[in-house]
């Protein structure tokens, strides 16, 4: 069995009822919730003329490969009626798979870990929240350090 982790996001409907059941789903699935970090609520990334975002973290365990996993992400969010009208637009839910164990993939379909999860305060702060010594397999920092990085660069 593997540990991976998700992010989850949701700014359209009733956003902690879509994070609740995209998670129920992923169980149904036969894709364990370990743990989930709290839910927080943030401001839109990359484009901004949306509604906020709620956002959170899931550890999850699976027997499922990373290339599988992300199959059953992307289902999910098809069984719950996601919509992409633009890129980092308006979605009822949003699955990323952000790490899964030490594996580093570059392939068109998935990247791991997710390419951009040290510039986003929407993962990091749940990550945070939930493995803070979890150490990111091509930056050889931790979540803490990463989180710690963002917000000396965003100032805060």
């Amino acid at each position: 069995m593997a540990i991976a982790y998700i992010a989850l996001g949701s700014n359209l409907g009733d956003k902690e009822k879509n994070l609740r059941r995209a998670l129920l789903l992923l169980t149904q699935q036969g894709v364990e919730v370990v743990r989930v970090s709290s839910f927080l609520s943030t401001e839109p990334y990359g484009v901004t003329d949306q509604p906020q975002f709620l956002n959170a973290v899931a550890c999850v365990r699976t027997s499922l490969a990373p290339l599988a996993l992300l199959d059953v992400l992307l289902a999910t969010e098809l069984a719950m009626g996601r919509v992409r009208l633009r890129h980092w637009g308006e979605r009822n839910i949003d699955l990323d798979l952000l790490l899964y164990e030490d594996v580093v993939l570059d392939l068109p379909r998935l990247h791991l870990p997710h390419s951009d999860m040290q510039n986003r305060d929407f993962v990091l702060l749940p990550l945070a929240e939930i493995a803070p010594e979890l150490k990111h397999p091509t930056l050889q920092k931790t979540i803490w350090e990463l989180k710690k990085d963002l917000m000396n660069r965003e100032g805060a």
